[in-house]
């Protein structure tokens, strides 16, 4: 008794339809769709900033070469 066939789903579907209409629902998908893919390119922007932050080693590997480079005053 605990899950829907998929003849309850159907019938649970029209119904859905006959309230909202299927160009609402169209709309609804549409908008939630953007909204997914607004997340992913927000999440794929976000990773290469994260690996490109400098730690406090690399800062002091950095300085110590600059100084090794730079002439004897």
């Amino acid at each position: 008794m605990g899950s829907l066939s998929i003849g309850h789903w159907l019938i649970v579907l029209a119904i859905v339809a006959l309230i909202f209409g299927t160009k609402k629902l169209r709309s609804v998908g549409s908008d939630l769709g953007g909204a997914v893919k607004a997340f992913k390119d927000g999440v794929g922007d976000a990773a290469p900033a994260a690996n490109a932050t400098a730690t406090p080693a690399t800062i002091d590997v950095q300085a110590k070469d600059v100084a090794a480079r730079s002439p004897a005053r």
